[in-house]
């Protein structure tokens, strides 16, 4: 079983960042993969970046050069730095974790981007 915690949403105008955070409750060590997914509002969820257990990181198109996956191994603790912001970012932000064939999900957090 892994609990994750999300946290760092807000508001924030178009063109500012944000960085989101991923608590896990147990080492991300063994995760084979933690990933942020979005779901705007009326739309489904959508992948946003992946971190692998050997360090490959993959985005999608919408977050390339906006966005960087990281995780901090001693907090064990995903981060998403979110950059250039924009309206369309807005959606409920959830870290996911798959471990052991499972996927285990967060709360969410909510992202506005507005002026």
């Amino acid at each position: 079983q892994v609990q994750l915690v999300e946290s760092g949403g807000g508001l924030v105008q178009p063109g500012g960042s944000l960085r989101l955070s991923c608590a896990a409750s147990r080492s991300i060590f063994s995760m084979s993969q933690m990933t942020w997914y979005r779901q705007p509002p009326g739309k489904q969820r959508e992948l946003v970046a992946s971190m692998f257990s050997n360090g490959a990181k993959n985005y999608a198109d919408s977050a390339k050069g906006r966005f960087t996956i990281s995780r901090d191994n001693a907090k064990n603790t995903v981060y998403l730095q979110m950059n250039s912001l924009k309206p369309d970012d807005t959606a409920i932000y959830y870290c996911n974790a798959y471990m052991n064939r499972e996927n285990y999900w967060g709360q969410g957090t909510q992202v506005t981007v507005s002026s």
